[in-house]
């Protein structure tokens, strides 16, 4: 039997094809004889209980000029297809919450969503870190200047970013007597209406914020070693990093073991582990990437492997 995956994700037109995952994916399932569909959060909707889709048919190429086509859309019952990645990239805002009690009910109705869509409402990828703190490096979650200052104090120097943010964006790094650490806490604060995270700036971070790939709750045999570019202290690549495939320390496998059964619980099927030196900073759970990277590198096919795995489960 053909197995019918339909895929909710950005506005195709917008990505950057050499570099995103949806799209390997995409390519995997075209491979092995999978019809597609295309949907954007907008397409989504709930008649009665039971959750649809404008789904369009999609074809993909592995082209960076010409990677994708679009046939005429219709109206298709979430539950009728058999696996639904929910590729969205964040913010986790409102809409992205409606759309998940949308595929909720697609995946009552039978449909395998990728990942969970009650996880990804519960597991923000900040915030998520609490529940394996043993992994964690000293970290506060907070809106109050004060205290976020002592912490800074605390710590000589620290990294303050959004709960909601992705790619590097709004991620500042303060020292202890900072002129600018005002006006820093302020803005992301919202002058102190919203929380953010402080954690402990780790040096680490010169050798590549480590990007570790989960499947059902095991990672790969390799990450990606996200290098800042110069002048950089981000290693995202969508903040100028380089990626380096390095193989797993004793550490990172020590931090796998502690996250994965909790990721299996959640049907969190796919998700990548972000890792400096010998602390996990983020758990990312809505759309995790850099899988075309480490395939290039490496000759390997991870969404192959995923896509495998989620159809043995059919």
């Amino acid at each position: 039997m053909t197995t019918q995956l339909g895929v909710v994700m950005d506005p195709i037109n917008t990505i950057k094809p050499g570099k995103d995952t949806t799209l390997a994916m995409l390519l995997a399932a075209q491979t092995r004889g999978w019809p597609l569909r295309y949907m954007e959060m907008g397409d989504l909707f709930m008649r009665d209980g039971e959750a649809f889709g404008h789904a369009r048919p999609l074809q993909v190429r592995d082209d960076n000029h010409n990677w994708y086509t679009l046939g005429p859309g219709e109206t298709v019952a979430l539950g009728s297809l058999d696996i639904i990645l929910m590729r969205k990239d964040p913010p986790v805002d409102a809409q992205f919450t409606y759309a998940t009690h949308l595929l909720e009910r697609a995946e009552a109705a039978g449909a395998c969503v990728v990942n969970r869509p009650a996880s990804l409402r519960d597991a923000n990828e900040k915030l998520f870190t609490a529940h394996f703190a043993q992994c964690c490096a000293p970290t506060l979650v907070d809106s109050a200047s004060e205290r976020l200052r002592a912490f800074i104090a605390e710590q000589e120097t620290a990294v303050l970013k959004p709960l909601d943010g992705m790619g590097g964006r709004s991620v500042f790094v303060v020292a202890h007597g900072d002129p600018n650490t005002s006006v820093i806490i302020d803005t992301l604060t919202q002058d102190g209406s919203t929380y953010i995270m402080a954690q402990r700036y780790l040096p680490e971070i010169r050798d590549g914020d480590k990007r570790i790939l989960m499947i059902d709750g095991e990672p790969l045999e390799v990450a990606l070693a996200r290098i800042p570019a110069a002048g950089e202290t981000r290693g995202n690549l969508a903040a100028g990093g380089r990626g380096e495939s390095v193989p797993l320390s004793a550490r990172d496998r020590w931090i796998c073991q502690q996250v994965g059964s909790a990721l299996v619980e959640r049907g969190l099927r796919f998700v990548g582990l972000d890792v400096i030196g010998d602390y996990l900073t983020e758990i990312n759970v809505t759309s995790p990437t850099c899988v075309r990277e480490l395939d290039a590198i490496n000759g390997t096919d991870i969404s192959g492997r995923l896509l495998d795995r989620l159809a043995a489960g059919l």
